[in-house]
Parts: C-alpha cells; sequence; structure tokens
C-alpha cells in the first residue's frame, strides 16, 4: 500500500517517504512534532497490517482492534498504545472520524487487492489513505478550518497519485494495481492483471492523465498555502515541494519500461528546506 499524508503518508516504511516526512517535521515545535509522530506512528501500522502476508481475516481483524482502540481513545479510555494520544487530540482538536477513516482506506486493500479502481473509487482511497491524514496533520500545524480542509483534500491526492506513479512496479508485486480504469481503458488496456499491465506499451498513455491530476492538486494546494502564513505551512509545503519534484522526475523519465526508480538528490533535498525551512 502506498498512503501518504500532507505530513508523512506515503509508503510509510519508504527511506524517501520517511526522510521527506522526518525532516518536515523536525522544524516544528515540540507539541506539533510530537502529535506528527503520532500521527505517523498510527499511519504505519496500520499500514503494516494491510500490508502484511498475514491471512485477510486476520489482517480485518487487526484492523477491527484499531478501531476500537480509537473509539476507547474518544471515549476517555485510551488502551496502552495510545494512551499518549490523549494529549495531542485534546491539543490540536484531532477528530475520531479521521483515524477511522485512515483504517476504512487500509482495509479496502485486504478484502482483496486493488486492481484498477473507477476513479470514483480511486478519489475515495486517496481521501481516506491521504486527505484523513492530511485532516488530522492541519489540524496540528494550526491552518484555519476551511483552508485546512481544503489543503488536505489536494495535497493528500497530489501526494498519493504521486506515489501511485512512482510504485507501479511495486505495487504490481503485491498484486495490486492503482490505475484508475478509465485511464487504462484510454489507453486500450483492458486488462486488470498488474503484471500483464506494467508490460503494456501502451503503459505511458494511462499514465499520463493521472500525473496531469496530481499536477492539478499540487497546483490547488499552492493556491492554499501562499494565502496562509508562511510559519502554519512550512511542514506541508516542504513535503508539496519534495513530492512535486518526485513526479516531475517521473515524468520526465517516462512510464515506458524499464522504469528506473527516481529519488529526489541531496542536492535538491537541501535547496528545499533553506528556502521553506530556513529562509
Amino acid at each position: 500500500m502506498s498512503i501518504e499524508t500532507a505530513a508523512a503518508n506515503a509508503n510509510y516504511g519508504s527511506t524517501a517517504s520517511g526522510s521527506s516526512f522526518y525532516a518536515a517535521m523536525r522544524i516544528l515545535p515540540r507539541a506539533q512534532r510530537e502529535a506528527m509522530f503520532q500521527v505517523y506512528s498510527f499511519c504505519r501500522q496500520v499500514d503494516d497490517i494491510a500490508d502484511s502476508d498475514g491471512p485477510r481475516p486476520e489482517r480485518l481483524a487487526a484492523l477491527q482492534r484499531w478501531r476500537d482502540d480509537i473509539d476507547a481513545l474518544y471515549r476517555g479510555h485510551p488502551p496502552a498504545r495510545l494512551k499518549d494520544y490523549a494529549t495531542s487530540v485534546k491539543t490540536f482538536g484531532l477528530r475520531r472520524e479521521d483515524f477511522l477513516a485512515i483504517v476504512d482506506g487500509m482495509e479496502m486493500d485486504v478484502p482483496q487487492d486493488i486492481r484498477a479502481p473507477d476513479m470514483a473509487t480511486l478519489d475515495l482511497y486517496c481521501d481516506r489513505v491521504a486527505s484523513a491524514v492530511g485532516r488530522l496533520s492541519v489540524r496540528v500545524f494550526g491552518l484555519p478550518e476551511d483552508d485546512g480542509i481544503l489543503l488536505a483534500h489536494h495535497l493528500g491526492r497530489a501526494l498519493q497519485l504521486t506515489n501511485i506513479l512512482r510504485d507501479i512496479d511495486e505495487d504490481a508485486g503485491l498484486g495490486r494495481l492503482y490505475l484508475p480504469r478509465e485511464g487504462l481503458l484510454l489507453a486500450g488496456i483492458t486488462s486488470d492483471d498488474p503484471q500483464k499491465v506494467i508490460a503494456e506499451r501502451a503503459l505511458p498513455k494511462a499514465c499520463a492523465p493521472l500525473a496531469e491530476r496530481a499536477r492539478m492538486h499540487f497546483s490547488k494546494a499552492d493556491e492554499v498555502m501562499g494565502r496562509n502564513r508562511r510559519r502554519v505551512v512550512r511542514a506541508p509545503r516542504i513535503m508539496s515541494k519534495y513530492y512535486r519534484a518526485i513526479l516531475e522526475l517521473l515524468v520526465a523519465r517516462g512510464f515506458a519500461a524499464p522504469r528506473a526508480t527516481v529519488r529526489v538528490n541531496k542536492m535538491a533535498r537541501i535547496a528545499i528546506l533553506l528556502r521553506y525551512a530556513i529562509i
């Protein structure tokens, strides 16, 4: 599963995502930083359940236990693994429904692997596994309510779509295919078998609309961040710049096989940090 967050998301276990998340979060004041690492930890733990190779019924049961624990947290009786979350929930007004939406998003991959969802299903998936994390994050960052929700909507989707385009081969290895059915059909690809699809010569045509959609969401997120105080959008702006750079590297590389791994080089990462965290 490739989940990202306006704070953490994507694939929470990946080196690239982890490093960009850490760099963005370490600039925050202590209370905000601790809250964001709690969100990150929660996302990683439920993501690990969904991505494990355990029996599907056991994974579903494990996710349900997380739902029960979230409910207990909000009833004032947090279990041991969520005890430290109570202060952050109260301080930043973190909402129960956003935590539960993340679990719901993870669960979308568990009964059966996602393969060529229609665009509406893909957008719901992005909302749950990425924008819901963003909704928690913007409360920690201190954005105004309306702009915070709007930023979470657009940046969460931008990051998640970038992850999907970056991780096509990795996801196929797990039996998953997140490219939307409409885009595949537009490219003349009728199969939903991940291994067959990633070998299709027409795959770049299926990826192009998703890259444009991601760019649109990045632009909309920039608009929201541009009208808010720089201090409250420093962390999401760093995440945005990192992942916009990844997207542009993917587009420049192309989506025809073989697909080399893309990474933002060290100097580019330092430049982003200098510009948005310090200057």
